[in-house]
């Protein structure tokens, strides 16, 4: 049951959110989540388990919920803005550090409280800080390459939106690839040699529309930058949820999605930081600094998760 009302919440978000955000001129696109989320929660309803009867019922933590959601909220928040209003500036400072503290607060709580939200232990295991790592700086450059490339597409090579959005199917596409791809070899080679040549597949694709000119040269380096991408999520999800006992899944799951949550915001804020000039002006210089600071990012990231991933 409980898992039926999720899903139907969520398809229901889905739904109220076409309806909300539709309206007259371009916003009109949004009514397309009106059929989808119906669909969603009619299948929803009839496909999810009801759960087991008698399953161990344990109280929320309310308060631990609110710290935590709170904490997170601030940190975000702070991202966000960086790009806009700078990395030291006060308001950015201030919200961090209330997220920090925030934080603290939550995991004092996570100690005292009868029933936790959560294991705190299972972040100091390698499996999960490896995979979370490698899933914000995915997340992170997911949303460079959308980012950047809507500015490059429409600002520098004079694109419609139209024109624009379908471009990006290729990008989709071969994110969905590459994930697939990923998923069949992992069993053989393990997370550390298929997170690095990833890591390097991203770093040569962003360094396309880093170094070279034209429309077609820009959607193929997007294209395969995401295919890397796409490789670097599975590896993330397997190793942060692969080692963790099946009462811990759900716990492990919301961390991975809450720096998926990290990622995008980070991202957003430090691609904006460094393409500033280029992106306010509809330059090429200010992009291409942002997709090569994303490739060096994305080559960092690779020697790294070698030293954090398990060995299998």
């Amino acid at each position: 049951m409980w898992s039926a009302l999720s899903g139907g919440g969520a398809a229901i978000g889905v739904l109220l959110g076409g309806l909300l955000t539709g309206g007259p001129g371009w916003p009109w696109i949004f009514f397309i989540n009106v059929p989808v989320g119906a669909a969603l929660l009619v299948a929803l309803v009839r496909l999810l388990p009801a759960g087991v009867v008698g399953a161990d019922r344990r109280r929320l933590d309310l308060l631990g919920a609110a710290l935590v959601t709170a904490a997170t909220g601030a940190v975000i928040s702070a991202l966000v803005g960086a790009g806009d209003r700078g990395w030291t500036d006060a308001a950015t400072l201030v919200r961090v550090g209330v997220g920090v503290l925030l934080y603290v607060a939550f995991a004092l709580r996570q100690r005292t409280a009868a029933e936790p939200l959560m294991d705190l232990r299972l972040l100091a295991r390698r499996a999960v800080r490896a995979g979370t790592f490698l899933v914000l700086v995915a997340t992170a450059l997911m949303i460079a390459v959308f980012f950047l490339g809507s500015f490059l597409l429409q600002r520098v090579h004079g694109l419609g939106p139209v024109a624009t959005g379908l471009l990006f199917l290729p990008v989709a596409l071969a994110t969905m690839a590459g994930s697939q791809l990923a998923g069949t070899v992992l069993g053989r080679t393990g997370g550390r040699p298929l997170a690095l040549v990833a890591a390097v597949v991203v770093a040569g694709g962003l360094a396309l529309p880093a170094t070279l000119d034209g429309t077609l040269v820009s959607v193929v380096g997007m294209a395969v930058a995401a295919a890397g991408i796409g490789a670097l999520f599975v590896v993330a999800s397997a190793t942060a949820l692969g080692r963790v006992a099946p009462h811990e899944a759900g716990i492990a799951s919301g961390i991975v999605s809450t720096f998926h949550e990290f990622g995008a915001a980070l991202g957003a804020a430090v691609v904006s930081s460094v393409a500033a000039a280029g992106v306010a002006g509809g330059a090429a210089s200010g992009i291409e600094a942002g997709f090569g600071f994303a490739a060096l990012t994305a080559l960092v990231a690779g020697v790294i998760a070698v030293l954090l991933l398990p060995r299998r």
